[in-house]
């Protein structure tokens, strides 16, 4: 594993933080510069952070580099715990549980238009994919620019390739080469929602956003999995907000959005987070639900614009949970994940996300923004793995993994499904194998941990046996033992609330022969079996 630096903040404490060393960009390929149109539009009074207080003690492990333009990270939440990695030109990569080399998964590269804010931007893998191998991409295409929903499948004969063929549900003119959103993502009711942004330029010229009968400027959702009829291989939601005979596009979930670049849902709460990129002013964060209608290009977070057509005193528009200023080089909002994960990286319910131009990431808890770590990286996306652990990509071509440094003592550990707290007692077989000879010999048995790290109270509970204390001065609880067959010897692990998060340990065995000669046909060896602590 490779560590970044490390500085120190905080107020009267010591924030233990990763600093990633990378080049800060003036602007974000995401968005484009534009001159301020509205820098004499009038402000209402909103509570927005410009200095963000320091936020848990948090760092950065890098996972994979070297990758080109990275603008995504998900995971195909089929237990495989691969992640599979977006670039932009137009592949997709997948990372193996450890490896540190992605080996490409999907190559549209052909397809795809990929420069500036367009190109491959987003994926997501069918709630079934399993049993299905159904996928599905968010890219541009050559040569216009429009938007396309296509889905794929993986390979039946080898899970590591994509096969091909695709298969395009929907296609989404862009009269202009910015605000093209890209995020896609299944959510809890297993529809597929799609942010689509407001068609580009600058301040929305075609009102394009307040237009129910555009789809520019929305969140889609749709169902892939009951198509309407041969020239429309999806359906829309009968729930969704203009189906059927109410005016305006079957597809449109919720509407008003500048450029929805990322979101994401709760996997705990089934809630919709997503960031909206800012004009000029301001970058946020909204809680989004059936029907809601986000303001823009009325207002810019809770800023009217005075671009109306429709007066900022118009009832009906839902203002954003929260949003940042554009000051102090912060210009492009990097929509995150709320934090689920078993390993302790940031309080439970901690909504994450980033600036593209500044690096920064913040945390949103309990409706206070907060500054966990200023990474100097341009981040183009976060990610989450099945674990509910979140990454961060750096379209400088890397991904790091969120952690926590200073991470509590794991109060449970997991052992085939079943969790088991402090105090309680874990019991299992083990099997020790003599050589190809019988060994008269006293076995000891150790628990390892990656590090050095000792684990204490090992107790042996076999008939006959003796209590091996790890980490001080162990004895035998085979001893004087002739062993010629294996052996099944039941035993058990004490679990104590101290064992570090994440860590693994392992049994091992070793023999000290009695009369023979240590020689390696006289060896025992001893089955490993491995467990992971979490919280």
């Amino acid at each position: 594993m490779r560590w970044s630096g490390v500085a120190a903040c905080g107020l009267g404490l010591v924030s233990i933080v990763a600093v990633v060393a990378g080049p800060r960009w003036s602007h974000s390929p995401f968005r484009l510069a534009l001159p301020a149109h509205i820098a004499a539009a009038h402000s209402i009074e909103a509570p927005y952070h410009d200095l963000f207080p320091p936020g848990p003690a948090v760092g950065l492990e890098l996972v994979v580099e070297d990758l080109s333009d990275p603008l995504y990270a998900t995971h195909a939440g089929d237990g495989s715990k691969r992640l599979f990695i977006v670039e932009q030109a137009g592949i997709i990569r997948v990372l193996q549980p450890g490896g540190t080399v992605p080996t490409v998964f999907l190559d549209i590269t052909t397809k795809v238009l990929g420069r500036d804010e367009r190109g491959l931007l987003g994926l997501a893998f069918h709630p079934q994919f399993p049993n299905n191998r159904r996928f599905f991409v968010n890219y541009t295409r050559r040569p216009d620019g429009a938007t396309v929903i296509a889905e794929y499948r993986a390979s039946g004969s080898s899970p590591i390739l994509a096969e091909p063929n695709e298969s395009v549900l929907l296609t989404i003119p862009q009269p202009f080469a910015n605000h093209n959103g890209g995020m896609i993502e299944f959510g809890p009711d297993g529809f597929l929602y799609i942010g689509v942004g407001d068609g580009g330029s600058g301040n929305d010229p075609g009102n394009r956003a307040q237009i129910i009968q555009e789809l520019l400027g929305k969140i889609l959702r749709i169902d892939p999995d009951q198509p309407q009829g041969p020239s429309l291989p999806y359906s829309s939601p009968p729930s969704n907000p203009f189906f059927g005979a109410v005016p305006g596009r079957d597809e449109i979930f919720a509407l008003g959005f500048r450029n929805p670049w990322r979101f994401s849902f709760d996997r705990g709460t089934g809630q919709l987070f997503v960031a909206d990129v800012g004009q000029n002013d301001r970058e946020e964060i909204d809680v989004v639900t059936l029907g809601g209608n986000y303001g823009w290009r009325v207002f810019e977070g809770t800023r009217c614009t005075d671009l109306g057509p429709a007066s900022c005193a118009a009832a009906g528009f839902v203002p954003p949970i929260a949003e940042y200023a554009q000051t102090g080089g912060r210009c492009a909002i990097t929509g995150g994940y709320v934090y689920r994960g078993s390993r302790s990286s940031l309080p439970l319910g901690t909504y994450v996300y980033g600036d593209f131009c500044t690096g920064e990431i913040f945390s949103l808890e309990g409706g206070a923004q907060n500054l966990l770590l200023d990474t100097g990286l341009n981040i183009s996306s976060f990610g989450e793995d099945e674990a509910g652990e979140i990454y961060v990509v750096g379209l400088g071509g890397t991904v790091h993994r969120i952690i926590n440094p200073m991470a509590p003592p794991a109060t449970a550990v997991t052992l085939n499904g079943g969790s088991f707290r402090t105090g309680q007692t874990i019991a299992y077989e083990a099997t020790i194998t003599p050589g190809s000879m019988s060994v008269l010999a006293d076995v000891y048995l150790g628990a390892l941990l990656p590090d050095g790290i000792t684990v204490l109270s090992l107790i042996e509970v076999s008939s006959g046996g003796m209590a091996v204390v790890v980490g001080s001065s162990p004895v035998p609880f085979l001893r004087n033992t002739s062993l010629s067959q294996p052996a099944v010897v039941p035993f058990s692990y004490a679990f104590l609330g101290s064992e570090p998060v994440g860590a693994y340990f392992a049994f091992a065995g070793s023999a000290v022969p009695g009369t023979d000669p240590v020689n390696p046909a006289n060896q025992i060896s001893l089955a490993v079996r491995e467990f992971q602590f979490s919280p």
